[in-house]
């Protein structure tokens, strides 16, 4: 059962709301940071009943004495903004995002964040969220830190209900794994998901990821060792993803060309007419 709103940390609320997200999570989570001064995170739901739920919890929070500052998109997915024009029309309330999410969505963004900014927010005690920009899974994704609650806003870098998909295009498998070592260096007391419950000790979880990630990667360097003439990107799936269900496979494709990606970059891996072979590096 979802329960909605929730607090999870002094000044912070949780509200979740079904999305088109992928499975196993059917809902994305948004944010209310701050008790005086209140920041919303990931104007999200496109479905209608849901957008009237959110609006009711924002025009809580105003009843309540509370002044909503701006809604905050932590990326451009759909499963992220997909809410973002009209709950900002009803609520009369400006979007902030990073400038590569601006380019990609249809809603104005009013201000936008770049790495190392603050936002203020005042209340008792008052909170400065520091602005990180992470790409990797997308590339304006944003994530928030507030030091004094060792509390981080994490959007699509990990999840507590399901994966992380790196897509081609969006994704860059190099740059996701350096930003989830940047934000285990924080040493968070708690990080915020879009998709699931908050994590407590996330620095575990990032280095898990980044450890899953080498280790996947590991086995398509396997999966091209020996190979005369290279392997098609099929060849390559069927082993290096042999612990994933078939019906996974279109997913874990992207994944595995996310990661085919990063070694020819690296000079890893070569691809010539639509096959891959590897060249000698591990």
């Amino acid at each position: 059962m979802v329960h909605r709103p929730r607090p999870v940390a002094p000044g912070v609320a949780l509200f979740p709301a079904q999305t088109p997200t992928l499975p196993p999570a059917t809902h994305t989570n948004s944010y209310a940071l701050g008790d005086r001064e209140v920041l919303l995170i990931e104007p999200a739901t496109p479905h209608p009943d849901e957008q009237d739920a959110w609006i009711s919890w924002a025009e809580g929070l105003r009843a309540e004495g509370r002044r909503l500052v701006a809604l905050f998109a932590t990326h451009h997915h759909h499963d992220h903004v997909a809410g973002a024009d009209l709950l900002a029309r009803r609520l009369a309330l400006p979007l902030w995002a990073h400038e590569a999410t601006a380019a990609r969505i249809s809603t104005p963004v009013s201000r936008t964040l770049r790495d190392g900014e603050e936002i203020p927010l005042d209340g008792a005690p008052p909170q400065r969220w520091r602005v990180l920009h992470t790409p990797g899974h997308a590339p304006g994704h944003l994530c928030l830190f507030e030091p004094s609650l060792r509390c981080l806003v994490v959007g699509d870098m990990v999840a507590s209900v399901g994966t992380i998909l790196i897509a081609p295009g969006d994704g860059d498998m190099a740059e996701y794994l350096r930003q989830l070592e940047r934000l285990a260096s924080l040493d968070a007391s708690l990080a915020l998901p879009a998709h699931g419950d908050p994590i407590d000790a996330p620095s575990a979880l990032f280095r898990h990821y980044i450890r899953h990630r080498l280790s996947r990667e590991l086995k398509v360097l396997d999966a091209l060792g020996g190979s005369m003439h290279g392997r098609s990107i099929q060849e390559i799936l069927l082993e290096a993803y042999a612990d994933t269900p078939p019906a996974l496979h279109g997913i874990a494709e992207l994944s595995l060309r996310a990661h085919l990606e990063k070694l020819e970059s690296e000079g890893r891996v070569r691809q010539e007419a639509g096959r891959f072979s590897s060249q000698g590096g591990r």
